[in-house]
């Protein structure tokens, strides 16, 4: 129960403050945070080495004798009603309750997951029900011998368990018995059957989906590993492959159902995004893939095809990155009550017996006779019949027996569907290369006009993996907003033309991307820009925070006009201009020898500059892109306001952005360190407190080197312009908080950062990625955890109260802010009396004329030198 899982966090008899636990763990570094699954609620946390012990403790307790006040079981109520009315407008939790309704009422999976207030204080009450009353008898399901746990700490095993023993073993023991679920959640009504819908979002989606034995059973013999490999392969032959070439769909996914984690009932499913030419061939695509499942039974399942699999997961597996240790616990929990103890760290991920009889079983399974289709499309919009009760979304339901299953396969295209060939991409020898080179940061180990190379072999991780970073340099690919759009085209082209090449290298662990965006065709990133204005009003504030601030950041309305009148005689002339003027700034990062990474370049080279009839030539370094900032005036207040683009959204949002500095470790650790004291403060106030929403944050925010403290609110209870005023009000009450700080608890916050600092990366692409950071914003502060703790450890009290007292205390004489008000469907009467008002004294209202107040401002000077320039000092 959800709202069980928010109530354990509050308070516990030993320790009875409420917020006492999340308040402990965020001071000390660390994370908290808790969901609940189909059939399980998993909670953890992360936290500061030595703060580890007393973070346990109060964990434990929250087991043990938890506090559940009726106050706070109020407050509660709304937060879970507040996060419902969140996703109400979200196709995912809409479509994934539709899923719910269409099933036996009589069955769990049937009831509606979230909560709300009408079923938490509404349906109760009416009931004569005690809600505080009810959640104190479920709790009773808290019992040790339906629990386990996951403690990972620096300590020695036998120290962990003396811990756990003496902190954990005051847990009841009801010997509760675990649910069995009465097998599928189905019945025949439920089964051959085609739902359509209409989503809030443009786009349109076909979902196939059956009832089958949760594979988990059969781990070790991996049936659905090996029928989702095959069925969502985009290679030559595949489903996908062909229904691409035919302009039919734009992505393919295909396997079980991720959230399933029951021994009773499961699902697999393929989903499919179309194109408005898909959609007219819906019953084609669905004929489609029951030709290939045809296939799949009468060419029999092959053993080489199963042993590619075992090799390719067991690479991954031994070889794998390593996850931070809150990821590793969770996925580690999230295994035990499925596998025996020697499985335990190892779950599903090594299928390694070939039992071609459980792979037909499945396959057998994916049948006409229990099909469940799913068909999202605006097009269906003004024709449903019904709407599901918790989200109204609209839907019909049509009987799809077997005989219309057989006519569709009769009319479908198959004439080249095929089994994937042999990966020839699959490494033989992953044996590490010894590099002789021995580097403590990224260094520059080639430069020429047309290319800068940085370079950094792998001296922690030890792992056969190399990452290569190419950034090529284009300076038309954002002059106007054509540009960008062509642009996007271009890569997105670019990725289709290789992906059926491409495919098997990426099944092999050879990952690559090229991006402006991740968008697919044309059609889909016209869809892209359409779908903007169904962001939730956090988001578009936090684009139009962007917007505001970026140079050369160009309107999402001014980009769709783009796409919708681009031709292709414009595409054919800007692609050889935008490759015109180019220089590849690039990274490589691994186990590999310095004269193979400039190798690597070097070919790059000859391929793109070189080559016959080349399009690609050199940049000028006043050519040379940068990516700028607005810099903001001292002690003035500017504000945004605008109505949310889609008023069916109840939501609103403010961000409140408080601009500092530019990069600078001094400023840098002071402000990190107002954000790490003030964050826990902010959420327990806004969030919990005052109920103005369910998502409340305080976090520095980082555009291109220049530092912010920024506040965001999204609530459905409150406008923007009160959330505001709240946000200030929070500050002015959190100035004694800082003045009253004492030494103590300065030195705890401060170490607490250090700490934080200090933590290794876990992973090359994490470390390879920071280091890309440095490079790309032109800082080049490769030792930055090191100096920023050096500068923490000399800081003091005082200079941190002064910084408090300089940029961020309200009113404050080197205070610059921005506030993004985005005003929802609940809030339009306020937003009209809002742009009425006038404006108070030390503010600007910022009018739709956005590029015009950009102009108007200084920007901050870029970082970055021009190509071939950059130097470290």
């Amino acid at each position: 129960m959800m709202i069980l899982e928010h109530m354990l966090f509050y308070a516990s008899e030993k320790y009875p403050e409420e917020d006492e636990y999340r308040k402990y763990i965020t001071e000390h570094g660390g994370y908290w945070n808790a969901y609940t699954r189909r059939e399980t609620t998993i909670f953890f946390f992360d936290v500061n080495v030595d703060n580890f012990e007393e973070a346990l403790d109060r964990f434990a307790q929250f087991f043990i004798k938890p506090l559940m006040s009726q106050d706070a079981v109020l407050r509660e109520t709304k937060a879970v009603d507040s996060e419902y009315k969140n996703n109400l407008l979200s196709d995912g939790s809409r479509i994934y309750q539709l899923h719910k309704h269409l099933s036996s009422k009589d069955h769990p999976y049937h009831k509606f997951s979230t909560g709300s207030l009408e079923t938490l204080e509404t349906k109760p009450k009416a009931k004569g029900l005690d809600i505080r009353l009810e959640l104190l008898k479920f709790y009773e399901n808290y019992s040790a011998n339906l629990m386990h746990l996951v403690v990972y700490g620096k300590e020695s095993l036998d120290c962990i368990q003396g811990l756990v023993e003496r902190m954990f073993s005051d847990i009841k023991n009801t010997d509760q018995r675990s649910f069995k679920f009465p097998s599928h959640p189905f019945s025949e009504e439920h089964l051959q059957i085609l739902v359509k819908t209409v989503p809030i979002e443009e786009g349109d989606h076909l979902r196939i989906s059956w009832p089958i034995t949760p594979s988990i059973q059969f781990y070790k013999e991996g049936p659905c590993h090996y029928l989702s490999h095959l069925i969502e392969h985009e290679g030559e032959g595949s489903i996908f492959h062909i229904i691409k070439e035919l302009g039919w769909a734009m992505y393919l996914e295909a396997g079980e159902t991720t959230d399933s984690d029951s021994n009773e009932y499961s699902f697999f499913s393929i989903g499919i995004g179309l194109t408005d030419a898909g959609h007219e061939h819906m019953e084609d695509i669905v004929g489609l893939i029951f030709n290939y499942l045809h296939l799949l039974k009468e060419d029999g399942v092959h053993e080489w095809i199963f042993n590619e699999l075992v090799t390719i997961k067991e690479m991954e597996f031994h070889y794998q990155d390593k996850v931070d240790p809150i990821s590793y616990v969770i996925n580690t929990v999230s295994t035990m009550r499925l596998f025996p103890p020697e499985e335990w760290l190892v779950g599903a991920a090594l299928p390694s017996k070939y039992a071609p009889q459980r792979i037909n079983m499945i396959l057998d399974q994916l049948s006409p006779e229990t099909v469940r289709i799913f068909w999202r499309s605006k097009k269906f919009e003004g024709s449903m019949s019904s709407a599901e009760p918790w989200y109204n979304t609209p839907y019909s339901v049509e009987n799809v027996t077997p005989a219309v299953i057989q006519q569709w396969i009769k009319k479908a295209p198959t004439g080249k569907l095929h089994l994937p060939k042999p990966n020839i991409f699959i490494p033989k020898d992953l044996s590490l290369k010894e590099v002789h080179e021995k580097v403590t940061f990224p260094t520059v180990l080639r430069k020429s006009p047309l290319s800068q190379l940085w370079y950094k072999p792998d001296m922690l991780f030890s792992t056969p993996k190399v990452h290569i970073i190419i950034d090529f340099h284009c300076p038309l690919s954002s002059h106007s907003p054509e540009a960008v759009i062509a642009t996007e085209l271009f890569v997105d082209l670019l990725v289709d033309y290789l992906n059926a090449y491409a495919y098997d290298a990426q099944i092999a662990g050879l990952f690559y991307e090229i991006y402006v965006t991740s968008a697919g065709f044309q059609e889909a990133s016209v869809k892209d820009y359409q779908n903007f204005n169904f962001r939730q009003p956090y988001s578009q504030a936090s684009y139009y925070v962007s917007l505001i601030l970026k140079d050369k950041n160009w309107p999402a309305a001014e980009k769709l006009e783009a796409l919708s009148l681009l031709e292709s005689d414009f595409f054919a002339k800007f692609v050889p201009h935008l490759l015109s003027k180019t220089f590849l700034e690039c990274y490589v990062q691994g186990n590999i020898e310095p004269s193979e990474a400039k190798s690597v370049v070097q070919e790059i080279e000859n391929i793109i500059f070189n080559a016959p009839n080349s399009l690609f030539k050199s940049m000028s370094p006043s050519e040379y892109l940068t990516k700028r900032v607005i810099m903001l005036e001292n002690e003035l207040k500017c504000y945004y306001q605008t109505e949310g683009l889609n008023q069916k959204n109840e939501n609103s949002s403010v961000i409140q952005y408080i601009q500092v500095h530019q990069d600078d470790a001094i400023l840098n650790i002071k402000l990190q360190l107002f954000a790490l004291i003030a964050s826990q403060p902010a959420f327990n106030q806004l969030r919990t407190v005052e109920q103005l929403g369910y998502m409340t944050s305080l976090y520095v925010r980082n555009d291109y080197g220049v530092l912010a403290l920024q506040v965001v609110i999204q609530s459905t209870v409150k406008d923007p312009s009160y959330l505001d005023v709240r946000v200030d009000e929070f500050f002015k009450m959190f100035e004694s908080k800082i003045y009253e700080l004492s030494d103590k608890d300065f030195k705890r916050n401060v170490k607490s950062l250090i700490d934080s600092k200090l933590e290794k990366c876990n992973n090359l692409w994490d470390q390879s990625y920071f280091y890309w950071g440095e490079i790309m914003a032109g800082t080049l502060k490769f030792d930055r955890a090191t100096s920023e703790v050096a500068a923490l450890r000399e800081l003091k009290k005082e200079e941190f109260i002064e910084f408090f007292d300089q940029y961020i205390k309200v009113g404050a004489p080197q205070r610059r802010t921005l506030s993004v008000q985005v005003f929802g469907g609940n809030h339009s009467a306020e937003f009209k009396k809002a742009i009425n008002e006038a404006d108070p004294p030390k503010t600007y209202r910022i009018t739709d004329d956005i590029s015009g107040f950009k102009r108007s401002r200084p920007l901050y000077s870029s970082l970055k030198g021009g190509p071939g320039r950059i130097t470290m000092d």
